[in-house]
């Protein structure tokens, strides 16, 4: 049970790791919107999320994540609908935004429940 409890822990705070620094990068998509020939950044993580549960190296309670770097990288679409080079969308860094601070709510929402529930066992249920 504790290390079930503890590898959830561990991956949600890895969870939340991410949704702090897509914050970030969405942030600065947002700032570089005026700026001629600025490519929107990305975050790369769900690929290596897939990649280790395809493979397999996520079992146990262990997984090769939890050491990994995140990638930044710029938006793999050329599409750039201004003459200037930009091909930052405001309205859909802004929905990205919304999306990811929802996400980050509910990483925090659930680690504080189930430090509630380490509490609650901790005092012997009362």
């Amino acid at each position: 049970m504790i290390s079930k409890l503890l590898f959830t822990k561990d991956s949600i705070e890895r969870a939340l790791d991410v949704a702090w620094l897509r914050n970030d990068v969405i942030s600065q998509n947002i700032a570089n919107v005026d700026t001629p020939g600025y490519k929107r950044k990305v975050v790369k993580f769900e690929e290596m999320l897939e990649s280790e549960m395809k493979t397999g190296r996520i079992s146990n309670g262990t997984s090769a994540l939890s050491g990994r770097t995140i990638s930044i990288v710029e938006d793999p679409t050329e599409s750039s609908y201004r003459s200037d080079g930009n091909n930052v969308d405001i309205e859909n860094e802004m929905a990205l935004l919304a999306a990811n601070s929802i996400r980050y709510n509910t990483f925090v929402q659930r680690i504080s429940g189930d430090f509630q529930k380490l509490r609650t066992v901790i005092k012997g249920g009362r």
